[in-house]
């Protein structure tokens, strides 16, 4: 506030009786501009999240062992080298096939949900087995 007072007590006027009391609301609008843009800002981040870019992965080894594949459809179906399978059998299925075997691909289509292939990791899992989930490689060119 910009006003001031005389020894006396009451306002310094000017001239013809007019009050000096002044406020400057200039650094008010700056700092409410200022502000306004920082919600702007983070408004967009709090209303949407992050997004995620999962990589691509580059293939390390030019060698794969052979090992039996379980397959999953991209409608969620089971197939354990190429025959079908239910999931409820699953362990049982591959210790009948594969006794000696332990450790299993999981390959799955791209447009599978996530939940099958989930309930094949966790069953083949608690089978004992060693799963190896099946990807492509990426290619140098780096194209989508």
């Amino acid at each position: 506030m910009a006003f001031s007072t005389n020894n006396g007590g009451g306002f310094r006027r000017r001239g013809g009786g007019q009050a000096l009391a002044e406020i400057n609301i200039v650094p008010l609008v700056d700092v409410v501009l200022v502000l306004l843009v920082i919600f702007m800002l983070t408004a967009h981040v709090m209303e949407f999240g992050l997004e995620i870019d999962v990589p691509k992965v580059k293939q390390v080894k030019n060698e794969a062992q052979e090992l039996p594949v379980v397959s999953i459809s991209s409608s969620g179906e089971l197939f354990l080298n190429e025959k079908p399978v239910n999931i409820n059998e699953l362990g049982d299925q591959f210790k009948i096939r594969f006794p000696g075997s332990k450790a299993v691909y999981v390959r799955a289509d791209k447009q599978t949900i996530y939940d099958p292939i989930a309930q094949v990791v966790s069953t083949l899992g608690q089978a004992g087995l060693d799963v190896r989930l099946v990807t492509q490689p990426d290619d140098a060119g780096g194209s989508k």
